[in-house]
């Protein structure tokens, strides 16, 4: 008790503070990482440890071994962002971290190295939705935008489009009724035999096919600006299937192309669909998603069609990292929001 009432008292002066430097943990997944982040614009460090060699052989993420290796970097992780900063820890003025969404086990990790921290250094405990996080990295990217703007958030496990109203608040506007669009990604990378993490090759691979190779179906879910992808992926699916019971050879290329080009549309029509009927100032990407490249150039080029100014985070920024939680954080330092030492992870966390 007394140190949640010591830490709001410090979070009145660090609002009206000319300079706030805040140490971010992210362990959601299978990057643990870590970030000092000044005034939630500029980044001092931004440490990553990707675990993905350490997946690869599994296909896909195993929760066992992701925390293990969270327990095994997040100290170094620390150091590295402190030291890559310049700084030291008492020169920290809050500490941040994901609680949510997420595993259970990974963001615990993190969850319990950011309260050790935050009461080791008597420092005030920000936590952050993964989410909201990456509609923050685009603050890092473009220091001048402000809310409010629509943002298409697509990741593995999400593709949610949410107007962001002001900092920390959001209106949600449409999202997948079944698969996101990275899962998407990943299935039809499987079929294809391509190795994890499947989505950035599927991309990659792409860019030497026929996009229009393969007639697939084209999502119509019932909401406005909501999205499906599990009938797209069951069409490709069935297409791969007939394919090599006629004993033809996959052309994966094409293949990968058709659904991509899909994929891509689908997000990019509700998108601007959602801009314009909602007359929005700004559209703006969010999540690992938002690297594709058949997506930056469809969207760039129907927002400039549409007279739209969007907004799209460094790519380095749009997979999971640190520095976007930072950002995240110092706007619910402004709200005066901290935790106390009973913080958990909330691994279904909403962001609306």
């Amino acid at each position: 008790m007394a140190y949640f009432q010591d830490s709001k008292k410090q979070i009145e002066t660090l609002r009206i503070k000319e300079s706030v430097r805040i140490l971010a943990i992210e362990t959601s997944c299978d990057e643990t990482a870590a970030a000092v982040v000044e005034n939630g614009r500029t980044i001092l460090s931004n440490a990553i440890f990707s675990q993905i060699d350490m997946h690869a052989l599994y296909g896909g993420v195993v929760p066992e071994i992701a925390s293990r290796a969270h327990v095994d970097k997040v100290d170094r992780m620390v150091d590295k962002a402190l030291s890559d900063a310049h700084m030291r820890l008492n020169d920290v003025d809050a500490i941040a971290v994901t609680y949510g969404p997420g595993l259970v086990g990974a963001l615990l990790i993190g969850v319990s190295a950011a309260k050790a921290l935050a009461f080791a250094l008597n420092k005030p405990l920000i936590p952050v939705n993964h989410l909201e996080g990456h509609v923050s990295a685009n603050f890092l990217t473009y220091p001048d935008l402000k809310p409010p703007f629509i943002c298409l958030v697509v990741s593995g496990g999400h593709s949610h489009l949410v107007e962001v109203t002001d900092y920390g608040t959001y209106r949600l506007l449409g999202r997948t009724q079944d698969d996101a669009a990275g899962e998407a990604f990943d299935k039809a990378a499987r079929v294809l035999g391509l190795p994890y993490p499947g989505g950035p090759l599927i991309d990659k691979l792409a860019d030497e096919g026929d996009p229009h190779f393969l007639p697939l179906p084209t999502p119509k879910p019932e909401g406005l600006y909501d999205y499906s992808f599990s009938g797209l992926k069951t069409a490709f699916l069935n297409a791969a299937h007939k394919m090599t019971q006629r004993g033809e050879e996959l052309r994966k290329a094409d293949m990968a192309a058709s659904f991509r080009y899909k994929v891509v549309s689908a997000l990019c029509e509700k998108a601007i669909l959602a801009a314009k009927n909602e007359k929005t100032p700004a559209l703006a990407m969010a999540g690992g998603v938002s690297c594709n490249k058949l997506l930056r150039e469809m969207m760039q080029a129907q927002c400039v069609a549409a007279g739209i100014p969007l907004f799209m985070p460094r790519p380095d920024l749009c997979t999971d990292n640190a520095a976007m939680i930072g950002s995240a954080a110092y706007y619910r330092l402004l709200k005066g929001e901290a935790a106390d030492l009973n913080l958990n992870a909330v691994p279904n966390l909403k962001l609306v």
